[in-house]
């Protein structure tokens, strides 16, 4: 989440070009570029949540299982999915 967030600041501030570019620089192919891109279609709160708000809850969920929240075009819906994902690390499942 960070490292999305990171990356779409360099292309504001126009360090970077284009995502393209930040594939080119990190070594990556642009489709595992655009997967860590899209983790910023999360809704801001559940953003917040894997950066700041509950380490314990998130620690064991995976950038996979995020990007499948991401997929998730409604923020309501994205909101119970990460809230199901969550309660189930919390109970060890």
């Amino acid at each position: 989440m960070a490292l999305a967030i990171k990356f779409q600041d360099m292309v504001d501030r126009g360090e970077v070009a284009d995502y393209a570019d930040l594939a080119r620089l990190g070594y990556v192919t642009r489709a595992r570029l655009t997967q860590i891109m899209n983790l910023l279609l999360l809704a801001p709160d559940v953003q917040e949540a894997i950066l700041i708000v509950d380490r314990v809850a998130t620690a064991s969920l995976n950038e996979h299982q995020l990007r499948a929240v991401a997929r998730i075009f409604d923020w309501g819906e994205q909101r119970r999915a990460f809230a199901e994902m969550t309660a189930g690390t919390a109970r060890g499942c």
